[in-house]
């Protein structure tokens, strides 16, 4: 055997590929046996030829005969004056038989120890070998019932050496972080203590942090956690302005390092407590990492570790479990990030690509080239539990001037996203996102268990997109989850999308914790046609709305316009005009019916198409229209029910319409008839308005003028002396271009259950005989008074009725009533005369 040969045959770690060495003799009894070194061979190694000319090599044997069995040379063997076997009995100990350990020995070089810099390498790990007593093994076998066993004496475990399947994962060690509370909380207390006291020593402040862990687990743990909050990275050496430190003692003394601070200091810490450990040296997506650069025959620019637990090797880097680095300000943020503490090795290796493909610790290892295609994926995009759908690869290339992201997520998520001119650095940029954000380029769409985000490039060249996201139930503001690169030959003509400032279309995540329950319209573009769109949101329980719509050419008071909501128990319309091609945002806002003091929250969000019929100017809706339109929640809790319109559209072509309804509560009741004033009109819009009140029975005649639009309002006075409050609106369109007549301007006289039967307008023509029928419930007497007083004639169905002459220049009829003893007649209403033109 060589020297070369036998430096590798106990040194760590071993080559998967190139240098794997041959296995171990192992006896039927499963016991190790170990060969000594040839003589010549430690004379040809000026290493080894420092030791004792007897090597001193750990085997594990189970009787004498085995011992006296291994010591035989093989045939031929060239063997060294010299040799000795270490062994030692096997325990009768059941624990100890089962982990199959009686005794752990090895001996260290001295002389290869200087006391100042003890860095453990892999030139180091081949001449270094420890001696540990027999009772610390057993404390050691007692302590590990956790974890497999581990590996058996005088074997090295290669990071390849775990067969594919058989690899536990981060959550076989630990369910989650807070089984270290006591721990960490001790680490940090005790790292604050040594500070105070300038504590540099590597070997006091392990034995410091690492009192009380009860196993190798928690031993590791303390060592990273204090370098975590101990260590901060060293920006000024890593931009050059000042010497990089990178010496444990250093590192220690000044608080901070680069990478290869962390992971020396980290390599040395465990060899304090008897823990394996590796620097692992390879390329990251850190800070400096240029995107789309090609790595290929490119220097390393990063060092990280590797731990054996349990005779399996895992992953940390405690440079990136400290913090992260604020490049615009050339500061170090100190944020520590549990995620880089035994990070499963699939995860790992978007952010971390080794030298050495066997620290990869993949079943199916990647290229350099894969590792620079893949999606960079922040701690935050984990720890959520996202996962990636589409694309595959971190560049993208629109097709017909869109690319498409989509994220799939377990637990409910909010998400945003930014998109700027390309640069070539990946960590720039903010890693945080409030609420709002500039979405005028792209479609982002949650569903219930993924995120959609269509990317729309303004112009050709290229783009970096960052994706935020944070749980639903979160406050905080949105993290940075993952990076992409978007190349855009061609851009998409077309028109200009309004900005959503509330990170989503369609229904928002929390919509269905408002009340929300579903929704007519998805996420995808609803495409109008005619100009009009009807929304309809399912609601678990009564709830208030208001909308908002926003397109680039609409003016604010415009916009007003072209909404109208319908509030009901469990359902909620918003009608919605588009006066404009392009692109609108819908944004529907609501809150609890009986909460007033409560905020509105938005619940979803809709992006609306017309490029079709667009509605014009002249049928937008009317201004001043309440936020509750026909029947709903509001005229239920009034008592007023049973509409003959159940909804707040009303069309007529006749240019008259009856609305009617039940006054279950008898409230006294008000109605205003309204329009955009765009000219004086010679009657006023009341006239055109005519109330009755029959036993609960409430009928709204309405004769309008003119074509158009108007607005009827319904009001109620819910309590006695109290104000009128709004109950319900309705749009009424009119079609006719015949005007209709105004109807009799009624006075207060006029009350419940009186009705008109004849004539029912209020303009009558001159020089005619007009006929009468009205009832009037406790009326004595019943006139019409013009030139003289015509009483009227109560019939057998209690209806008074007669003919009066209009006359020659009478102005006005007047309807009069006398109830009670008294005779004094009281006006119920009035009736105009059409006016004779004068021969001139």
């Amino acid at each position: 055997m060589s020297a070369k040969v036998a430096t590798q045959k106990f040194s760590f770690p071993f080559s998967c590929a190139a240098h794997r060495c041959q296995q171990d003799e192992v006896t039927q009894k499963g016991c190790v046996q170990v060969k000594a070194l040839a003589l010549h061979d430690l004379q040809e190694n000026p290493i080894l030829s420092k030791q004792s000319p007897a090597a001193v090599i750990g085997a594990l044997v189970h009787n004498e005969n085995q011992v006296q069995e291994s010591s035989k040379p093989p045939p031929g063997a060239d063997v060294a004056p010299a040799q000795v076997l270490v062994c030692a009995k096997a325990s009768q100990s059941a624990v100890l038989s089962r982990q199959n350990v009686s005794e752990k020995l090895m001996v260290e070089s001295e002389d290869q120890r200087p006391v100042a810099k003890r860095q453990l390498s892999s030139e180091s790990a081949a001449r270094t070998i420890t001696v540990v007593k027999k009772s610390a093994v057993r404390k050691e076998a007692e302590e590990q019932r956790h974890l497999k066993p581990k590996a058996h004496l005088g074997q090295r475990v290669s990071p390849c050496a775990v067969a594919a399947g058989q690899r536990r994962r981060r959550k076989d060690l630990f369910t989650n972080s807070e089984v270290f509370h006591r721990v960490d909380s001790h680490v940090i207390r005790a790292g604050a203590e040594l500070k105070e006291k300038c504590v540099y020593d590597v070997k006091l402040i392990v034995q410091s942090i690492t009192k009380g862990a009860r196993n190798e687990l928690e031993r590791l743990r303390a060592i990273w956690v204090w370098l975590c909050h101990n260590i901060e990275y060293d920006v000024s050496g890593y931009l050059g302005h000042s010497e990089k430190l990178s010496s444990p003692e250093d590192v220690i003394a000044a608080g901070r390092g680069v990478c290869c601070g962390y992971s020396n200091l980290c390599t040395e810490m465990c060899r304090e407590v008897g823990i394996e450990c590796q620097e692992v040296p390879g390329h990251s997506k850190g800070i400096g990492y240029r995107q789309g650069q090609s790595l290929k025959n490119v220097k390393s620019d990063h060092l990280w570790n590797g731990v054996l637990l349990g005779g399996q090797w895992f992953l940390l880097d405690a440079c990136w479990g400290a913090g992260r680095v604020d490049m615009e300000h050339e500061s170090f943020v100190k944020r520590f990030d549990d995620f880089y503490f035994l990070t499963d090795p699939e995860e790992f290796i978007d952010s971390h690509f080794p030298d050495e493909e066997k620290w990869q610790l993949l079943d199916m290892p990647i290229t350099v080239g894969e590792f620079e295609r893949r999606v960079f994926k922040t701690s935050a995009f984990f720890t959520m539990g996202l996962r990636l759908i589409q694309p595959h690869h971190s560049h993208i290339v629109t097709d017909d001037g869109e690319a498409t992201v989509s994220l799939g997520f377990s637990r409910p998520a909010t998400f945003t996203y930014e998109i700027t001119q390309h640069q070539d650095l990946l960590h720039c940029g903010a890693s945080e996102q409030k609420e709002s954000s500039n979405s005028s380029h792209g479609l982002l769409t949650v569903s219930h268990r993924s995120m959609k985000l269509q990317l729309l490039p303004p112009a050709s060249g290229a783009y970096d997109v960052k994706v935020f996201a944070r749980p639903e139930s979160a406050t905080t503001h949105l993290i940075w989850v993952c990076s992409f690169t978007v190349e855009c030959p061609t851009p998409r003509a077309m028109e200009e999308i309004p900005e959503n400032p509330f990170l989503s279309w369609g229904l928002q995540p929390v919509a269905g914790s408002l009340g929300v329950a579903g929704s007519s319209q998805g996420s995808e573009v609803a495409e109008v046609e005619e100009g009009v769109f009807e929304l309809t949101l399912k609601t678990s329980r009564p709830l208030m709305v208001l909308c908002e719509l926003v397109h680039p050419g609409l003016e604010a008071a415009v916009a007003k316009r072209c909404l109208l909501t319908q509030i009901q128990p469990n359902v909620l319309t918003c009608h919605v005009l588009c006066p404009l091609h392009g692109f609108y945002r819908l944004s529907v806002f609501v809150r609890d019916y009986e909460k007033t003091e409560v905020k509105f929250q938005n619940a979803a969000n809709f992006l609306l198409h017309c490029k079709g019929k667009v509605v014009g100017p002249d049928e937008l809706f009317p201004p001043n229209l309440g936020s509750a339109c026909g029947p709903g929640t509001r005229t239920s809790e009034a008592g007023l029910s049973k509409f003959s319109h159940t909804t707040p559209l009303v069309t007529t072509q006749q240019g008259k319409c009856n609305i009617t309804f039940h006054n279950q509560r008898d409230l006294e009741l008000h109605t205003v008839l309204s329009r955009e004033e765009s000219r004086t009109a010679a009657i006023p819009l009341s006239r055109h308005l005519f109330c009755t009140y029959t036993d609960s029975k409430v009928t709204v005649s309405v004769s309008l003028p003119d074509p158009g639009v108007y607005r009827l309002g319904l009001y109620a006075r819910l309590t006695p002396g109290g104000d009128f409050n709004p109950m319900c609106d309705f749009v009424l369109r009119n079609s006719c271009d015949q005007p209709g007549p105004p109807f009799p301007c009624v006075y207060s006289a006029w009350r419940k259950g009186c009705v008109l039967f004849e004539p029912r307008v209020g303009l009558l023509e001159p020089l005619s005989w007009v006929r009468f029928r009205v009832r009037v419930p406790g009326a004595q007497r019943v006139s019409v008074v013009g030139e003289t007083r015509t009483d009227l004639k109560l019939n057998k169905s209690r209806v008074w009725e007669g003919e009066v002459s209009s006359g020659n220049g009478l102005r006005q009829l007047k309807l009069a009533a006398a109830s009670g003893d008294s005779g004094d007649m009281a006006v119920l209403m009035t009736f105009d005369i059409k006016q004779l033109e004068r021969e001139v």
